[in-house]
């Protein structure tokens, strides 16, 4: 089966036009998701903020809302293993493991914001090679009807240089927004990032003021 120059461009164009409107789902979802999270996070500062006890933040339905409450969750749950360990590990070796904890849960949220930015990564970087591939098949093919036809006039070359020059223009408007979408979400996420690393302290502040992290030490 002879597959034709005007085919594989037609193709270029269809496969680039599937990317557009994946990353614009995908870019969609994700700022959906992430202004989803931002609400959560407020809501749930606010209680954190007045709070004055780790036992105040003990609240089933308000750890299971946005990327802080989890992470707060997760050093709830430390808590609770840590005070099981009374007597057997330093208050050096406690703070540790819970900081471990809140530092993995920091982590599992972060990979969770992630998700979806390597979509937008690899089509802003291959589109537009892909259109340019779609432009050299068109430009072969124009030259080719120029040896065929054994003329260079406009009526032959200007179908199929037109088609390889759109196929360039729509690879590079598939780029430029997955592009300019990923570096807004790695910013995100970055800013994400810092702000769990600031909950994380300030939630091991409080749970030494509360003593679930014992000031006295013990004999080794």
């Amino acid at each position: 089966m002879d597959i034709t120059a005007p085919n594989i461009v037609e193709s270029v164009l269809i496969f680039l036009i599937f990317l557009s409107v994946l990353i614009w789902a995908v870019g969609i979802s994700k700022y959906v998701s992430f202004m989803q999270y931002a609400r959560a996070d407020r809501a749930f500062l606010r209680h954190f903020s007045g709070s004055s006890h780790v036992s105040d933040l003990d609240d089933g339905e308000m750890n299971q809302k946005g990327r802080l409450a989890r992470v707060c969750h997760a050093g709830l749950a430390e808590l609770d293993l840590i005070q099981t360990l009374e007597g057997k590990v330093s208050n050096d070796e406690k703070r540790e493991i819970l900081n471990h904890a809140l530092e993995q849960q920091a982590h599992v949220e972060q990979v969770r914001m992630e998700n979806g930015l390597s979509i937008l990564a690899s089509v802003g970087s291959t589109a537009p090679f892909i259109g340019l591939f779609g432009t050299v098949w068109g430009i072969m093919n124009a030259l080719k009807e120029i040896t065929a036809s054994g003329s260079a006039s406009l009526d032959v070359v200007a179908g199929p240089i037109g088609e390889a020059l759109i196929a360039t223009a729509v690879g590079i408007a598939t780029a430029v927004p997955a592009v300019l979408a990923y570096n807004y979400f790695l910013r995100k996420v970055r800013l994400s990032s810092a702000t769990m690393d600031n909950f994380a302290s300030a939630f091991q502040l409080l749970a030494l003021k509360s003593g679930a992290i014992s000031n006295r030490q013990i004999d080794n």
